[in-house]
């Protein structure tokens, strides 16, 4: 049979079927802290964490700095991270972002997230992109937290390697100081504001999500990276003990020196009196 001779529409391709509906989710952290009391946006989807719905997508305000926000447009974004900027506390610059996109999948035990690929859904439920607002957040404070606690190391390791090969320091004991409220300041910004190994507030009331949210927690490792950013963590509270005892150590060692001093004028005008008066 050729080509001529073969039924109508023998050679037409089959349509390519339309694809999967995304959502980009972009994590901004804007500060320190940011108030959401009182906090009008849209419709409120959730009080804990703080969610509206906004222009047809989500945009969910975490206490600890971070703003999700799901399914906006970047004009729309922009707009709403401005109308925040007013109840942030300690802004950053520059900020701190992650983004995501999630798609569709064919049904919930499809659910899967693909190594640097989007996250498969089996819809666009508000419980499903809360528990991924909540890992993205998670992920982006992290992000920032492991940049200040790598930063400190950087000022320790020159200064413990200085101790390590002379025995000493030439640090004075103002720079002593500085390095103790740098390793402090980072240790009581990082623990405990953002409790990364709780679960959110959603899957107590869909504990079927469990799955998926765990799946979220391996792909952003953010029980590993807890782990390895609190035994940092140690290492610098350590540090800052060590570094406590050194100036103890010397300011120990010139009182030492300034009683001896003392001492030693006190005898010399003695004996000075005794030769006098012997004449």
């Amino acid at each position: 049979m050729t080509v001529d001779q073969l039924p109508a529409g023998a050679l037409s391709t089959s349509p390519k079927p339309d694809p999967a509906p995304t959502l980009r989710i972009r994590a901004v952290m804007l500060g320190e802290r940011i108030n959401a009391s009182n906090l009008e946006l849209g419709t409120l989807v959730s009080s804990t964490p703080a969610a509206f719905r906004v222009h047809g997508g989500l945009a969910v305000i975490f206490r600890y700095g971070v703003v999700v926000l799901i399914g906006l447009l970047p004009s729309e974004e922009k707009v709403l991270l401005d109308s925040l900027k007013s109840r942030v506390t300690g802004e950053l610059s520059p900020i701190e972002e992650e983004t995501a996109q999630a798609q569709l999948c064919k049904d919930e035990s499809a659910e899967a997230i693909q190594p640097g690929g989007p996250i498969c859904l089996s819809k666009f439920s508000d419980e499903r992109l809360l528990l991924i607002a909540d890992a993205l957040a998670k992920s982006t404070s992290l992000a920032r937290d492991e940049r200040r606690v790598a930063a400190v190391f950087d000022v320790i390791e020159p200064f413990a390697r200085e101790l390590a090969e002379k025995g000493r320091t030439s640090r004075r004991r103002r720079g002593i100081l500085q390095l103790i409220g740098n390793a402090l300041l980072v240790q009581q910004r990082v623990a405990g504001r953002v409790a990364v190994a709780e679960k959110p507030d959603a899957l107590w009331e869909k504990p079927q999500l469990d799955r998926l949210y765990a799946r979220l927690e391996d792909e952003y490792e953010l029980k590993e990276r807890l782990d390895t950013l609190e035994r940092k963590l140690t290492v610098i509270s350590e540090t800052a003990d060590a570094l406590t005892d050194i100036i103890d150590t010397q300011r120990s060692l010139r009182l030492e020196i300034a009683v001896v001093v003392l001492i030693v004028i006190e005898v010399v005008i003695g004996c000075v009196q005794i030769f006098a008066g012997g004449h």
